[in-house]
């Protein structure tokens, strides 16, 4: 299972309604507008891959 970036919903990845590639990484959504909320400003919803607690 996949967790919908934008409404945080389960998504099996077999049966996603949408998916979106996002820094070589593969998104699922639960529906075509969480996917296309996620394709207008994906660092919105995605976190920063910089380590440490505070994005640092």
């Amino acid at each position: 299972m996949a967790k919908d970036p934008v409404c945080k919903k389960d998504v099996d990845e077999a049966t996603a309604t949408a998916k979106s590639e996002y820094k070589g990484k593969t998104y699922y959504f639960c529906c075509s507008g969480c996917k296309e909320s996620f394709d207008k400003e994906p660092g919105k919803y995605v976190k920063s891959e910089k380590s440490g607690c505070c994005g640092h």
